[in-house]
């Protein structure tokens, strides 16, 4: 299991948009994938759930991916999020 900590680069007027992306990117990979911040954690391949953790810039997200695709998979939606990285 790898856990990679990203900051969300994103102008708050496209994040839905990013998150509909994020999502598309995220099923990709066969990885179980998670996206937490404080006490909350969802699946990174749930829309719903995704929307459920309101993101903002600057906010920090922590990804967790499990799979013989979890480096990919953290390396791609990090990417999504801080696309200067």
């Amino acid at each position: 299991m790898l856990r990679k900590t990203v900051i969300v680069h994103i102008p708050n007027e496209h994040l839905n948009n990013a998150a509909t992306f994020f999502i598309k990117k995220a099923n990709e990979f066969s990885s179980h994938i998670t996206v937490s911040r404080a006490n909350n954690s969802v699946n990174a391949k749930s829309l719903l759930g995704l929307l459920s953790m309101q993101l903002e810039y600057g906010m920090s997200l922590d990804l967790t991916a499990d799979g013989s695709e979890a480096g990919e998979a953290l390396a791609a939606l990090e990417q999504v999020l801080n696309p200067a990285v």
